[in-house]
């Protein structure tokens, strides 16, 4: 069964009863000429460099199950969440559980009982033992999210992706077809 949109993934992930993860990624591309209308928007504020980040969604096993969701470099997470529709899709399947990183705070607290964000950081002052405490539920948090990472690190082994120098308007495409190359290859 191939996942084609995000109404389709958090159908699939509602009736099957999967835990999502979501990460989003970045890939350089070439920088548009001087004087091209939206040329700022691809400027990632993190990298300092043109880029463009794409969403994935992957399950606990570590298999990618939706990925390709485009967005211009200088684009946060959060405010993809919203213009996505991923807040959308996590109102209409309330039973869906998401695993997600700091940059989907929002979420997570739009949605406290359905997404797991990391814990906030205690401040300064805190306790050495609450501290301890904080740095252990963050460590747990983040292993049951790396398959996302590791979903999102075998885009970028495609050679094409690791710097996209083709037109930015196809990269949706070369992304798609990247995908698409763990469905034809062997199981090893």
């Amino acid at each position: 069964m191939r996942l084609r949109t995000l109404e389709d993934l958090f159908a699939y992930a509602d009736a099957e009863d999967v835990e999502l993860r979501i990460d989003g990624t970045e890939v350089q591309v070439r920088r548009p000429r001087a004087g091209r209308p939206g040329r700022k928007a691809f400027i990632s504020g993190k990298r300092k460099q043109n880029t463009i980040k794409t969403t994935t969604f992957s399950d606990a096993q570590g298999r990618t199950l939706f990925s390709g969701v485009v967005r211009p470099g200088r684009m946060h997470d959060q405010t993809a969440v919203r213009t996505e529709g991923i807040a959308e899709q996590c109102g209409l399947h309330p039973k869906v559980r998401v695993e997600v990183d700091e940059g989907y705070r929002g979420l997570a607290n739009a949605f406290p009982a359905q997404v797991s964000a990391p814990p906030k950081k205690p401040k300064d002052d805190t306790l050495l033992g609450e501290y301890h405490a904080w740095r252990e539920q963050r460590r747990c948090q983040s292993s049951r999210r790396i398959c996302v990472e590791h979903t999102n690190a075998e885009f970028k082994q495609w050679r094409p992706l690791q710097r996209f120098t083709d037109r930015r308007e196809t990269y949706a495409e070369a992304h798609h077809a990247a995908g698409l190359t763990d469905l034809v290859m062997p199981a090893r």
